[in-house]
């Protein structure tokens, strides 16, 4: 079987960990909670933020074409 990846988690992960777990009353469902709906946060905006750069990137494109062309 092969062994598992370790991740090297540092120092402050820890800390972040308490903290979120003392938010949360030390109650883990409520913790694994919190941290679903920031995810689910964190994907919205990176969704939003891909769609700004497509939009962003094909402007720049159709703007240099326009400058080739002249």
């Amino acid at each position: 079987m092969p062994e598992a990846a370790s991740f090297p988690f540092s120092p402050s992960y820890e800390q972040a960990c308490d903290r979120l777990i003392a938010m949360c009353n030390g109650d883990a469902r409520s913790t694994i909670k919190a941290l679903i709906l920031a995810n689910e946060y964190l994907e919205i905006e990176l969704s939003e933020l891909r769609t700004k750069a497509v939009k962003l990137g094909a402007v720049a494109r159709r703007s240099r074409e326009r400058g080739d062309a002249a």
